[in-house]
């Protein structure tokens, strides 16, 4: 297979910080090439070196055998490589057909010709063997349909190098495998595929190839077949893998019954999900298992007051209390991180300690500022405990990596020390060691008496961590598993049960 894409020796740095050292990589036609590493490794800094969003402070890029050194992101464009980012990014107040073809509409002197725009937005669907209305709005589709026609966009630039940011983290099991049979479709039709994901079973079914970057540096790059899936870890972290350490720690609470200080009663918000019948124990860990829609973000949103319940009661130390909105739920001592950190979680221009002394603050009143000293050793505190990486309390939030950003968020909530954490994917979209730290910091959390509320999409992390599980079903409690009856067979048995 001939090179598309090669790296030699990419270098980024901020100032004194080098965010690439020494990078290499080769892409070739008709190849899914996939890029592995932890939060922080330098992967996104590499896609934007590559996509003329950053450039290089040293090494050389050559694009098809030219030199390829793009300023701005429409020189990598024209030279032949697309991205589609995690977030899509485009206008979901236009037509599918408008976004597909933004910024190239075909014109007729000074008119825009949207009858041929549309063709085009049809035949680049095609290529992904879709057939859709492309007069709709994209923001009434799905999720995994704006990445079609993210894609589609690419197809319709003539794209040969397509990069994939984490493409399949908002998508369920159906729509990753219809996302596998187009990338599929445009290998064998000669595009080099560069797919980012922390998701090892969707590597190791797609790719061909794996590069690993570490620190910033690459580690090495291996066929597929030749890479165990431990050696892969091993190579992305350096070192043992957290999750294992936690190992012990999990294992203490498997089997605890779940009597509860956090009882719910018949909740349910309607027309929307429920009810729901559950308690929650003291150090126990109860986690919501379900398909993408099943009601878990939903279940989640009612307890912290965001989506008030129309009817049901929660009771807290056998007390009914009224979760109104979120201000009342902490009240309560319920935390709450949300499965969107960018939307919901952080606030990226406010620096690390503003992020995690934020509940904190928001406690306390506008008329009862922290003080200052305060909250920079409060953070510095956590910065420490959670090994957050980052080059002090006072670098900004969104400069951070997705995995270490969702430790801020955790540190967020410790510092307002609640009785009742709810985790809505904790671990979405950040690498394998990341998710080990965050697991093990679950287990410490339970050991000191915090209860957990665990939502996760990925069964096997419910599995692992949880003492008591809730099975969900069309938005409605389908199953409570306990102790020895929590298993991977069980809930799947349960979800798909008519």
């Amino acid at each position: 297979m001939s090179c598309l894409l090669q790296l030699r020796g990419i270098e980024k740095r901020f100032g004194s910080f080098a965010a690439l050292r020494g990078v290499s990589l080769e892409l070739r036609a008709g190849e899914i090439h996939a890029l592995m590493g932890e939060n922080g490794a330098g992967k996104s800094t590499l896609i934007k070196v590559i996509t003329g969003v950053h450039q290089a402070t040293g090494g050389s890029m050559e694009m098809a055998g030219r030199a390829h050194r793009p300023r701005r992101p429409q020189q990598a464009e024209s030279a032949g490589i697309s991205t589609v980012y995690q977030e899509v990014n485009l206008l979901p107040n236009l037509s599918i057909a408008e976004n597909i073809m933004m910024g190239r509409q075909p014109m007729w002197g000074p008119f825009i010709r949207p009858v041929e725009g549309r063709r085009r937005a049809r035949a680049a669907l095609a290529r992904l063997g879709l057939e859709v209305d492309v007069a709709r709005p994209l923001g009434a589709c799905a999720v995994a349909l704006q990445q079609m026609a993210a894609i589609a966009r690419a197809l319709d630039q003539e794209a040969r190098v397509l990069i994939l940011d984490e493409p399949t983290s908002s998508l369920d099991a159906r729509e990753v495998a219809e996302l596998f049979a187009v990338l599929r479709r445009l290998r064998d039709q000669g595009m080099g595929i560069l797919f980012v994901s922390h998701f090892l079973d969707q590597v190791y079914a797609l790719s061909d190839r794996i590069t690993v970057l570490r620190d910033g540096g690459g580690v090495g790059t291996w066929d597929v077949a030749e890479l165990p899936r431990l050696d892969l870890v091993g190579h992305m972290i350096g070192k043992p893998v957290a999750a294992r350490a936690a190992e012990s720690a999990r294992n203490e609470f498997r089997g605890r019954a779940a009597a509860g200080f956090f009882q719910v009663e018949q909740l349910e918000r309607r027309g929307v999900a429920g009810p729901f019948a559950f308690g929650v124990e003291a150090g126990g860990a109860t986690g919501l298992a379900g398909l993408l829609g099943s009601g878990r973000s939903e279940l989640a949103r009612m307890l912290f007051g965001i989506d008030p319940a129309t009817s049901g009661k929660v009771r807290v130390d056998g007390r009914e209390v009224a979760l109104h909105s979120p201000r009342a739920a902490m009240a309560a001592g319920l935390a709450f991180c949300s499965e969107d950190r960018k939307v919901e979680g952080i606030v990226p221009s406010l620096s690390v300690r503003e992020n995690i002394i934020l509940a904190l603050q928001a406690s306390r009143g506008p008329l009862r500022r922290l003080p200052e000293c305060e909250q920079a050793a409060l953070a510095e505190k956590f910065i420490q405990a959670l090994n957050i990486k980052t080059r002090g309390p006072e670098t900004p939030m969104g400069t951070l990596s997705g995995g270490n950003q969702q430790k801020c968020l955790l540190a967020r909530w410790m510092a307002v020390q609640p009785r009742l954490l709810i985790l809505d994917e904790p671990t979405r979209g950040i690498d394998i060691g990341a998710k080990g730290e965050i697991e093990a910091l679950c287990a410490e959390l339970r050991r000191a008496g915090l209860a957990i509320l665990f939502i996760s999409g990925e069964l096997d992390e419910v599995v692992r961590n949880c003492n008591q599980v809730v099975v969900l079903r069309d938005r409605r409690q389908a199953a409570v598993l306990e102790g020895g009856a929590i298993s991977l067979q069980r809930i799947m048995e349960t979800v798909a049960a008519a």
